[in-house]
């Protein structure tokens, strides 16, 4: 069983403290790839959600049974499987975004985030733990994409949720800017991606540094009366 606290401390490192798109960067050809849009950073973000979770499973299930010596190839036998599976089900459900995401689905198999997962958490820890791992890792990228590719959105072309027909037909996507707006090219070039990317890493390392030095000046004797209240 994974117990409250377990959980609390696997759910906000990896959505904050080691997140994968600000902290490791890691899978920055997807992230600079299909970031365009917030549906197409989302909706990659949650097939990614899922083979984390399913694969973190299934390694720490026979982490085991499997001899070291060979434990990378039976890693990227058992995520392949897993990627084929959404693969098929994207071009079967979403069969236009899957054209639009194309060859970003299977390379989800090559992804740094997944491997890394479960070559530094699965195959070390128990079933539970790994699915909660890979679910919250994947949330931290879930968060990043579509927060990146929501600006790269409205920045470039003044819309939001461009592209949500695809996936609930009958929705249309939001016209936040007028509709005489420009657009801002180099926001949807991969260079605006690196600049928006940057500005966000930036962002998160000064709110942490931000904490710090409040927690630093902030006299012992108020941070023990602070559950008082």
């Amino acid at each position: 069983m994974i117990t409250r606290e377990e959980f609390r401390k696997i759910a906000f490192n990896g959505i904050w403290k080691q997140n994968t798109s600000l902290v490791q960067i890691l899978g920055l050809c997807p992230l600079l790839a299909v970031t365009t849009n917030l549906v197409n950073g989302a909706m990659l973000s949650l097939a990614t959600i899922i083979v984390m979770a399913l694969s973190g499973f299934a390694i720490a299930s026979l982490r085991n049974l499997i001899p070291h010596e060979i434990r990378i190839p039976v890693f990227i036998l058992i995520v392949a499987a897993l990627v084929t599976v959404i693969d098929l089900l994207f071009n079967a459900k979403l069969h236009e975004l899957y054209l639009i995401l194309g060859i970003f689905i299977p390379l989800i198999v090559t992804n740094c985030i997944v491997l890394a997962r479960v070559e530094a958490y699965a195959a070390k820890n128990p079933p539970l733990q790994s699915i909660a791992d890979g679910v919250f890792m994947g949330v931290g990228m879930l968060w990043t994409l579509s927060l990146l590719g929501g600006l790269r959105e409205l920045i470039g072309n003044g819309t939001l949720f461009s592209g949500i027909d695809l996936v609930v037909p009958g929705l249309s996507p939001l016209q936040l800017l007028p509709a005489d707006y420009p657009g801002f090219l180099l926001a949807m070039l991969p260079p605006g991606a690196f600049i928006l990317l940057g500005c966000l890493v930036a962002s998160k390392n000064w709110l942490e540094a931000r904490q710090a030095n409040r927690q630093r000046h902030t006299p012992p004797a108020a941070v023990s009366a602070g559950g008082c209240h």
